[in-house]
């Protein structure tokens, strides 16, 4: 059968809907609510530091700090103490007339305010050692003891130190362009962050009597000034992390001779601190990118958790361009490398662990480090550091340049359950992926946390999956979120919001603004154009601060799609996606006109010069005409269609006509507030599919509801909405023609 033009028919179709609008008195103006307003309203103004392109502008300036540090480790008394030169760069066009430090380890201390803006509520069944904790023992002595503050004269510098900050106060104003030096001594008990909570710290092994260190915020930070609100001036209270300017660090760490480390940088000693043995297996595993070679053997770090040294060693690191600087050492660690080629360089993977972690560890640790450096460099840029180290730390799930702690062993009998051996790689790939995000590409997390996790977590969602073993991804997919975004409006907040004022933090930060990509990059704008702009993002502001505002505008800037309303409905409010199939009418083509359509001809002249025949779409539950004229023809039956096809069209042009029997309109509605693509699956009567998308424009002019016309050759058996959960959709339950019983997107 011949395929017939289709186009005549809609108007008819159209004009059948259509109804004179009422005539109305006047109503005062309203304020533009358009869901498709851009975000003028919402972000900060384009300048010469911050471009409208989301660029760094020609002004664009950063502050740099350089340290030479000096620390000893006690581990008898679990505590340091340390010495350290900062040199400070005012890169800015500002004078500024004091420095301000962040002081993070004060959180802990007896007179910080965290737990007094905490709200308690009174538990009237606690385990023993809970109630021990919480109402026997008395406050540690945690925080920092700033023994001096001096100039590189020796002079001694005013401070005052407000609680988690301190304030350095200058002799003399810096001006653009200087450069000062100043000294800090300094000392503080490391807390038992198994016990007390932290994100460092140290683990009691109770069967040996070792300690496994994980040093961090140990040394007081400069804080970041920049152009968007001159110091950071908020306060660590617990959940904001941190901000902080690149730098070169030099850093010796002296701790009991049979230590084993690692640290941010490169070690410049290694030839002092590791037998001629060890030195050799490094040597290997430079040159080895197949398996992970052991450095450190279990057998040798068994032989040395024996032993208590009474001695010492210093182990030396340089790390140039980092914004911070972690440690970790233990007598029971086992070391393993392997090297990762990225283009024309190679980096190491590295792991450090004590045998309770083996043997999943030494099987897994470092191929999961090497897997991630590949999949986030081929997303963003070549990791641009030596290394990327993996400790075995229980608990504890950190990050800082070049290193971070990761939990997951297995039991007593060296059995790992499922849930814990996936939960160690994610975390693993999680950990090592913050070295891109915030450590690379340097966001605020003070103010901002999903700028960096929820950007690592859709890095790491992606690497999971490209690891090619149906890994099982707790956050990415969008139906992950949708019972958070379901949830009770009071326990919600948009992700434009302060880490401290975020009821359900995991989800807010991590998972909504993880999905939200992932529903960018599959059902908005296409891999394509994502990839290249996501990428683009990453090497404009690698090494450098951005803003929510750089990130957006360059979404945008490096992809031509207008993601304003996304923007504004997904990180600026709470609103849920929740689209589904309001009515479905289907109509079938006749000669024969209902009365209504016969006197809405006549009486409005619809068609202005072009008087008929006409082709009539009639509702299927018109009862005014006979079962005969209600029969779904084929087009070529029409008379009055195949005579003007006939006429109007070529033999080549017939051949490519199409030939529809069977007509629909679908009127989707929106109760939720949140814009979304329209994706639509037809089900026809023989099992075929066919799936179309509609753009999220579709919303533009009506909000509340929108419809399309389908013209098939098939009849149509089904209509199902977002057949495969990609938009967060809350109800499913309204998303089926003919509608089904209840049921939950999770059957």
């Amino acid at each position: 059968m011949k395929k017939l033009a289709l186009f005549l028919l809609l108007p008819a179709l159209l004009f059948a809907q259509e109804k004179t609008p009422p005539t109305t008195p006047k109503q005062s103006g309203r304020y533009d609510n358009n869901k498709f307003s851009q975000m003028y309203d919402l972000m900060a103004t384009p300048n010469m530091f911050r471009t409208a392109s989301g660029a760094p502008g020609p002004a664009y300036y950063q502050q740099q700090a350089d340290y030479k540090i000096d620390i000893e480790l006690d581990d008898k008394k679990s505590s340091i103490k340390g010495s350290e030169v900062i040199t400070y760069h005012n890169n800015s066009p500002d004078t500024l007339e004091y420095l301000w430090v962040q002081l993070d380890q004060n959180q802990a201390a007896k007179n910080s305010q965290t737990p007094l803006a905490e709200s308690q509520r009174m538990e009237q069944v606690l385990p023993a050692a809970t109630f021990s904790n919480k109402f026997l023992k008395q406050d540690l002595e945690r925080g920092f003891n700033i023994e001096s503050v001096k100039d590189v004269k020796g002079n001694t510098l005013s401070y005052t130190i407000n609680q988690t900050m301190m304030r350095i106060n200058l002799v003399s104003p810096m001006k653009p362009g200087d450069k000062f030096s100043f000294g800090i001594k300094w000392n503080y008990n490391i807390n038992n962050y198994r016990v007390e909570g932290g994100r460092s710290g140290y683990e009691l092994f109770e069967k040996d009597g070792n300690k496994l260190y994980v040093i961090a915020q140990f040394y007081p930070r400069m804080a970041v000034y920049n152009d968007v609100e001159g110091w950071q001036n908020m306060q660590f209270w617990g959940t904001g992390e941190f901000t902080l300017p690149f730098g070169n660090f030099d850093v010796n760490i002296t701790v009991p001779a049979d230590h084993v480390m690692e640290a941010t940088g490169e070690l410049t000693n290694r030839s002092e601190v590791f037998t001629a043995e060890q030195v050799k297996r490094y040597e290997l595993a430079l040159k080895t990118y197949d398996k992970p070679v052991v450095i450190v053997t279990q057998a040798e770090a068994e032989a040395a958790e024996k032993g208590f040294s009474e001695k010492k060693k210093t182990w030396k690191f340089s790390a140039k361009n980092v914004r911070d600087f972690g440690i970790s050492t233990s007598r029971k660690f086992i070391l393993d490398m392997m090297a990762v080629k990225l283009n024309d360089k190679s980096v190491m993977a590295v792991s450090i662990y004590p045998k309770e972690a083996n043997p999943f560890w030494g099987e897994t640790a470092t191929r999961t480090v090497a897997h991630t450096l590949k999949s986030y460099s081929a997303h963003t840029f070549d990791y641009p550091y030596p290394k990327a180290v993996s400790v075995s730390a229980e608990d504890q799930g950190m990050e800082y340049p070049m290193i971070c702690w990761n939990y997951g062993r297995p039991d007593e009998n060296g059995v790992l359950s499922e849930r814990i051996k996936n939960g160690m790689i994610g975390v693993t790939i999680h950990e090592v992926g913050h070295n891109f995000f915030p450590m690379i590409v340097n966001s605020d997390e003070r103010q901002w946390s999903w700028m960096d996790e929820g950007l690592n977590t859709f890095m790491q969602y992606m690497a999971e999956q490209e690891m090619g073993t149906n890994f099982p991804s707790s956050r990415g997919p969008a139906s992950k979120i949708v019972p958070y975004m379901s949830g009770d409006q009071k326990f919600l907040e948009p992700i434009m919001s302060n880490s401290e004022s975020i009821h359900q933090f995991g989800s807010n930060a991590y998972g909504k603004p993880a999905t939200g990509l992932n529903i960018l990059r599959e059902t908005i704008m296409g891999r394509e154009l994502f990839d290249h702009a996501f990428k683009v993002y990453a090497n404009r502001w690698k090494f450098k601060h951005p803003t929510p505002e750089d990130f957006f505008r360059t979404m945008e800037d490096a992809s031509a799609v207008d993601l304003d309303w996304f923007f504004r409905g997904w990180f600026y409010s709470t609103d849920f996606v929740d689209i589904g199939i309001k009515e479905v009418k289907q109509y079938y083509v006749s000669q024969t006109a209902t009365k209504e359509l016969k006197d809405a001809v006549v009486k409005r002249g619809r068609f202005g010069e072009e008087k008929g025949p006409f082709v009539y779409l009639v509702p299927s539950t018109s009862e005014e005409l006979s079962a005969k004229d209600k029969k779904a023809l084929a087009l070529i039956d029409v008379n009055l269609l195949s005579d003007y096809v006939n006429t109007k069209f070529t033999a080549d042009e017939k051949s490519n006509l199409k030939s529809p029997k069977y007509f629909y309109e679908i009127e989707f509605n929106k109760p939720g507030g949140m814009i979304m693509p329209v994706i639509v699956e037809l089900t026809y009567e023989d099992d075929t599919k066919e799936l179309f998308k509609y753009p999220a424009q579709i919303w533009r002019k009506n909000n509340e509801t929108a419809k399309k016309i389908y013209a098939t050759e098939k009849v149509i058996k089904k209509i199902q909405l977002d057949p495969k959960l990609e938009t967060a959709d809350i109800d499913i339950t309204n998303n089926t023609w003919p509608k089904e019983e209840s049921k939950s997107r999770f059957d």
